[in-house]
């Protein structure tokens, strides 16, 4: 596997040499110094050029970066999809070498760079040779912590995934597998997550980042805690669906708690109560129950 000095050395001597490319920029995690280090971690890159159709038009330039396991260019996808794409101004290559490196390319003219290039604090020139890129200072991480929830938000989080849980319950029931699973996972584990962020936010003073997806909730989660958000990840079985869901919802209760301690909210308990009896109630039903209680 190539190196990251090696991977950086090409990176800026392909476009030193090529007079169509003026700047060359880095942004994502290898610019952000709280993010940890490994072999994982992609080049996110940006070619600052004089135009974009030379290099479109040549299907093999991209080659000169190694050899391809696997390319994706999503601007050509979203164009085949019938969304409108100004090529002129900018587009990306996501390459995946055999090497294991992967480098995240995109190319756009100075007059795109210029919209967008002060927005993202985690951004880092690597070379200019017209001083065309503004000046900046150091990248941070800022931009991605944890913001502190009013007082509006962290009610409608607590009620949604309260209410939300009663269309779990009824697909687990009905063994409607497809929905109960995307109901819990794309809505009460959004609104579980929500509350993980706001929790340790407060434990952090709102100066962390817990990472795209939450993939750094370990690294701030008590242990305690971090086993149990662990158990609120099933299979297909039903009693382990529920096992997650009472999981969930214990989990979710300490940490709401806690958060509307430290803003002086208020945490809707009688919600809480009449829904996890409910979930209860419904956990117990047999398939062919007629009512509900």
């Amino acid at each position: 596997m190539r190196s990251e000095k090696e991977i950086f050395d090409l990176i800026v001597g392909i476009a030193q040499k090529d007079e169509r490319i003026r700047a060359v920029y880095m942004n994502g995690s290898r610019t952000n110094p709280n993010a940890p280090k490994d072999i994982f971690q992609d080049y996110d890159i940006v070619y600052v050029v004089t135009e974009t159709a030379s290099f479109i038009n040549d299907e093999q330039w991209t080659t000169m970066f190694g050899d391809m396991l696997m390319m994706q260019e999503p601007d050509k996808n979203d164009q085949s999809l019938g969304m409108e794409m100004d090529f002129s101004r900018s587009y990306g290559y996501l390459m995946l070498f055999t090497d294991g490196n992967r480098i995240d390319l995109h190319i756009e003219t100075k007059e795109s760079m210029l919209e967008g290039y002060v927005s993202d604090k985690l951004t880092l020139p690597l070379l200019d040779k017209d001083n065309c890129l503004p000046i900046i200072p150091p990248p941070t991480d800022i931009d991605y912590h944890v913001q502190k929830p009013t007082k509006p938000l962290f009610m409608s989080c607590c009620n949604d995934f309260w209410w939300c849980l009663q269309n779990v319950a009824k697909g687990i029931w009905r063994d409607e597998l497809p929905y109960a699973k995307q109901m819990f996972e794309c809505v009460i584990r959004r609104r579980l997550d929500e509350m993980i962020s706001w929790w340790v936010g407060t434990k952090y003073d709102f100066q962390v980042s817990i990472g795209k997806m939450g993939k750094y909730m370990k690294k701030y989660l008590p242990e305690s805690y971090w086993d149990m958000y662990k158990e609120t990840y099933s299979d297909s079985n039903d009693h382990n669906m529920w096992n997650s869901v009472f999981t969930a919802c214990e989990l979710f209760r300490i940490l709401a708690k806690d958060v509307a301690e430290h803003f002086q909210y208020t945490y809707e308990i009688k919600d809480d109560v009449n829904m996890t009896n409910y979930l209860r109630r419904v956990s117990e039903l047999t398939v062919d129950a007629e009512g509900i209680f």
